[in-house]
Formats: structure tokens, sequence, C-alpha cells
């Protein structure tokens, strides 16, 4: 038998095969979901009404949001800068032109020219 087929025999196996990645699932880190006060809530919805009025001119906004993960509880807060094309009321989200759909509800922040819409 050769050195290499010898040594073989003493590699080591996965005796319980996804467990690496079952660990590592559960050690990825997600945030919590922070809820707005009525505060937040109606200086966002202002904002997102002075939106609306500026659409003909296709806006660029920064929009900061969340993302719920889609296999564990919570999710993460990601920024999404462009220019919005409309505000979908039956869908309740902005779209922009990417064609990128943000749900209204999972807003957390909307800025625009360098004027803060939302909560910072």
């Amino acid at each position: 038998m050769s050195r290499h087929d010898r040594a073989a025999q003493f590699a080591p196996f996965a005796a319980l095969t996804g467990y690496d990645d079952a660990v590592c699932e559960t050690a990825r880190y997600t945030d919590h979901r922070r809820e707005l006060d009525e505060d937040e809530i109606n200086r966002l919805n202002s904002q997102l009404c002075r939106l609306m009025e500026e659409l003909p001119e296709r806006p660029e906004i920064l929009a900061v949001y969340f993302l719920p993960d889609e296999r564990k509880s919570g999710g993460s807060y990601n920024v999404k800068r462009g220019a919005v094309r409309i505000i979908d009321s039956y869908e309740n989200s902005l779209v922009f032109t990417d064609g990128t759909r943000i749900p209204i509800g999972d807003l957390y922040s909307v800025e625009y020219c360098g004027i803060s819409f939302g909560i910072i």
C-alpha cells in the first residue's frame, strides 16, 4: 500500500454531515428590529408625503431600512441610495428606478438632498 493511500485511512472525516454549517449559521449575528415610537412614525410619514410631492423630479434618496433574515429571527439594517420612481400605495413600498422595492413598514430613515427626512 502506498504512503498516500495509507495516510488516507487516518484522515479526519465529517461524522455529522452539515454540523459545521449549522454551527456557523447559529453563530451568525442578526440585529433586532427597532420599533419606531409615535413621534418618529409621524415624522417619517410627513417626510414621505413631502417625497411624494417631489416624485416627478425622480429624487435621489438615501434610505435606511430593516431587511428580515430568511433563516432566523432578526435581520440587518441596510442602506439603499438611488432615485425613487414611485411610491406604490398598493404594495405599500418605495420603488426605485433600478427596480428595487423597499416596504415602507421596514423604513427606518430617509435622507434627500442632504436634508434628513427620518430618524438618524
